[in-house]
């Protein structure tokens, strides 16, 4: 089964149930984990961002 980018992202943030069958190894996991801390990241950059562009 084949998932979609924004499913992707809604695993990746815990708002979405992982898929049971997919692979469960430690480099998926940490590869994950990597995705998780840079997607939070760039939201807040982006939050920053419009804060100074609109009260600024």
């Amino acid at each position: 089964m084949k998932r979609t980018f924004w499913q992707q992202i809604s695993e990746y943030l815990y708002l979405k149930k992982k898929d049971p069958e997919a692979n469960k190894g430690i480099n998926v996991k940490l590869m994950h984990g990597m995705n998780r801390i840079s997607i939070l990241i760039f939201l807040g950059a982006m939050i920053l961002l419009l804060y100074r562009v609109f009260f600024k």
